[in-house]
């Protein structure tokens, strides 16, 4: 296990989207546990693997509950909203107000390739939201609310 590089806004590997994992093997493991260990060491509570210089659809999420690791992850259901304050380890010093949805179930594969079905609400939601962001390319300062 290791700490990685956490790429900063202004990286193009950053609004790229990913593709999806194929193979689950000890490599995406390592990279797993390397994304976890990488997470807590910048004191996150979620890591999307292009933040690692990855293009890979697989993100690591811990709000204090216990880690998730989701690969492949897409969103089925999405209810509610809200609003609330926003960083990001890729963004430096910056926070901004940004809505999502206030629960979401998602749809993905465990590190073995197993189908799992995850349910969000809340801060977990968020997290889930804004991790998945990563994986299409997209950053939560392009979510921002207007004045902010």
């Amino acid at each position: 296990m290791a700490i990685r590089n956490v790429l900063k806004m202004g990286d193009p590997v950053l609004n790229k989207k990913s593709k999806p994992v194929i193979e689950f093997n000890e490599r995406l493991h390592s990279i797993l546990n390397d994304m976890a260990d990488t997470m807590y060491s910048e004191d996150g509570v979620g890591l999307a693997a292009p933040q690692v210089g990855i293009l890979r659809r697989a993100v690591v999420v811990d709000i204090g509950e216990g880690l998730i690791e989701l690969i492949n992850p897409e969103i089925l259901e999405a209810k509610g909203e809200q609003t609330d304050v926003e960083g990001c380890l890729s963004v430096v010093d910056y926070v901004g107000e940004v809505t999502r949805p206030s629960y979401v179930k998602v749809k993905a594969q465990d590190r073995d390739g197993n189908d799992i079905l995850v349910e969000g609400e809340g801060f977990l939601a968020r997290a889930f939201c804004h991790e998945l962001d990563h994986l299409e390319g997209i950053l939560f300062v392009e979510k921002v609310k207007e004045g902010e």
